[in-house]
């Protein structure tokens, strides 16, 4: 449970230690680190088979998060409904590193009919050097047209938990835990209603998975 509430909400690393201890458990920053990297996988895994097909229009961005200090590009990558697609930890932003997240996300077989992009020529290259999105219309925008929204909105979730962590140490964890965020993020993401009784079962529909996929990662 602390590692689904570090990811539904932005909660730090003390705000677990606590939650834990208010239970009867002592557990350090280093242990809940290492459950962050050795269960976080299985979980996401699990969670994937799950999510409903992709949209037909994809949207890609990269964050500027620091590791350790360290400058890094998270790329990520969102359809129509703001569903994220996958995310991406990489050192660099250059073609090599935009074939890397293309391959990952075309790792399910699914072909968009439309991608945006900003206007980094990196992604265009990668495009052109891609026999399976060679039939793909691509269409790039000027960031400040703010055309890329959903990506944008998708975005804010995560730069909150970076902030409310103090950042990441470790490329590994970092990785884990933007995957694993992303799917829990795509898991309470509802159809916009102001039935308020939609919303609750749509609420009890995710915390339903959330615990049959941690049953079946363990």
């Amino acid at each position: 449970m602390p590692r689904k509430l570090s990811h539904r909400f932005p909660l730090s690393d003390r705000d677990r230690q606590a939650l834990l201890q208010e239970r009867g458990l002592d557990v350090s920053h280093d242990t809940l680190g290492e459950w962050n990297v050795d269960f976080s996988p299985l979980s996401v895994d699990e969670r994937r088979y799950r999510e409903p097909r992709r949209g037909s229009r994809w949207y890609m961005d990269e964050g500027c998060p620091s590791i350790g200090g360290v400058r890094h590009w998270l790329w990520r990558a969102v359809d129509e409904h703001g569903a994220v697609l996958n995310v991406l930890l990489q050192e660099h932003r250059n073609t090599e590193a935009a074939k890397s997240f293309f391959d990952r996300l075309l790792g399910r077989g699914d072909v968009p009919e439309l991608i945006h992009t900003d206007e980094l020529w990196s992604d265009g290259a990668a495009l052109r050097e891609s026999l399976v999105l060679h039939g793909v219309e691509h269409v790039q925008v000027v960031s400040t047209a703010r055309h890329n929204n959903p990506i944008e909105q998708s975005h804010r979730p995560t730069w909150r938990q970076e902030r409310q962590q103090r950042g990441f140490r470790s490329r590994q964890r970092a990785q884990g835990f933007f995957e694993l965020h992303a799917r829990i993020t795509n898991l309470h993401h509802p159809a916009r209603s102001t039935v308020p009784a939609l919303w609750r079962r749509h609420q009890q529909a995710a915390f339903t998975t959330w615990r049959e996929t941690v049953w079946q990662a363990a």
